[in-house]
């Protein structure tokens, strides 16, 4: 699989959460040739299935979400959109951003931003509150009424390419370039043998709410779940302590939003196949959709996995090649030792 050239494919459709149609129809796409079955369900969610084809199989879903963070239409003034956000947008990078309003068909806007020579001195030195900001999109009061209804949503305006020789840069890497590792780790996993059915789920609404993977995992009821999702990478401005090497390898989650015997599990596995990773330490809410996944019927041994990804939440976060397909290949030898008693310890 080149996966360089399907997160392209995942990172330049519009999908943010509650609006994902469009880059669920592409993650459908890319997983039904790895899958025995693929469905979309009544959420938004993109589930397959691998069946191992052993009676009363347990079952190990994966999950990475699919959906990214936006703006909201709220109201119009002289022309100019008024807006809210979706999920965690930072206003201090919206002024002079562009995006990508999600019209039929979408049309362009930027954020606008007031040149310093007229900018007042106190406001040099804040960042503006959505409150105050207005999205140009080159019309005037009654044009842009008939153009953008009230409730259209907003994505920054971006791609993905290449950044160096190794990292990938772009918007909405957080999360499909985890979606992209669980399609590497079904195609790692091609005539293995498993002791699970092996679901894969493109989830919704994470970065709202969580409700995607929730409902997913209500009707699937899997014996174990991973959420894979993205992490702080080490930047030289940001917390040493709160922040991971890109090139470390996978980021293994710690705490109690994790079930122990499956941190073990992946720390043992990463040891036995030579993948180098690294520990979060996760206190409380791990930031995930293994929150909920854990919390699911009656509970289910819940394992969270994570990708160091710089400057997440904004229009150009970055990745590492090597830890994507290293990811994969820890997921992958996870699945394979899932199923057997001995592995509960």
């Amino acid at each position: 699989m080149d996966m360089q050239h399907a997160l392209e494919r995942l990172c330049t459709k519009n999908g943010p959460s509650g609006f994902e149609a469009p880059v669920a129809e592409a993650a459908k796409a890319l997983l039904e040739p790895l899958m025995d079955e693929v469905w979309t369900d009544r959420i938004g969610n993109v589930i397959g299935i691998r069946r191992c084809g052993k009676p009363r199989a347990k079952k190990l879903l994966l999950d990475a979400h699919l959906d990214e963070i936006g703006l909201i239409v709220t109201g119009i003034e002289g022309g100019f959109l008024r807006f809210q956000s979706i999920g965690g947008v930072d206003p201090r990078m919206l002024p002079g951003r562009e995006l990508t309003v999600l019209t039929d068909p979408p049309i362009l806007g930027v954020v606008a931003t007031m040149p310093p020579h007229v900018c007042h001195q106190k406001d040099k030195d804040r960042a503006l509150p959505l409150s105050e900001l207005y999205v140009d999109i080159g019309m005037d009061q009654p044009t842009a009424e008939q153009a953008v209804p009230i409730g259209t949503p907003m994505v920054f305006r971006a791609g993905s390419f290449p950044l160096g020789s190794r990292e990938i840069c772009g918007k909405s890497m957080d999360d499909r370039s985890c979606f992209v590792t669980l399609l590497r780790t079904v195609e790692l996993l091609q005539g293995k043998d498993l002791d699970v059915d092996l679901y894969i789920l493109g989830s919704a609404r994470e970065e709202i709410s969580g409700s995607g993977a929730q409902c997913a995992a209500f009707a699937v009821e899997p014996d174990y779940c991973v959420a894979v999702d993205v992490t702080h990478g080490r930047t030289p401005d940001g917390p040493k302590d709160m922040s991971f090497a890109l090139g470390g390898g996978p980021v293994v989650g710690v705490g109690p939003n994790m079930t122990r015997w499956m941190t073990d599990l992946a720390i043992r596995t990463a040891n036995e196949v030579a993948v180098p990773i690294q520990l979060e330490v996760m206190a409380g809410h791990s930031g995930t959709n293994g929150w909920y996944l854990q919390i699911c019927r009656e509970g289910v041994p819940t394992l969270v996995l994570s990708l160091p990804l710089k400057y997440m939440h904004s229009p150009i976060e970055v990745l590492d090649r090597q830890d994507m397909e290293q990811v994969a290949q820890l997921l992958a030898a996870i699945a394979e030792r899932l199923g057997r008693e001995d592995d509960r310890l």
